[in-house]
């Protein structure tokens, strides 16, 4: 028996955001996952947005290159 099912990552991360422009602090606090029939998303919060003027930002989920690129500009 074969398994064709693609490993379950997830697709985005969900930070926490303070502050604004070159003076944020950006915390990762959570990842989402599509779901299979693509009809919405689980999430996993790994902590809760306590800040009182923060904002929640989703971005798509990069890999180690991408990451490993960026710190190197």
């Amino acid at each position: 028996m074969t398994n064709d099912r693609k490993p379950n990552r997830p697709s985005h991360t969900l930070f926490m955001v303070e502050g604004e422009k070159d003076d944020a602090v950006w915390t990762e606090i959570g990842a989402l996952w599509a779901h299979q029939n693509g009809s919405g998303f689980n999430l996993n919060l790994k902590a809760l947005p306590m800040a009182r003027d923060a904002r929640l930002v989703i971005l798509p989920r990069k890999t180690k290159e991408q990451t490993i690129q960026e710190a190197g500009r």
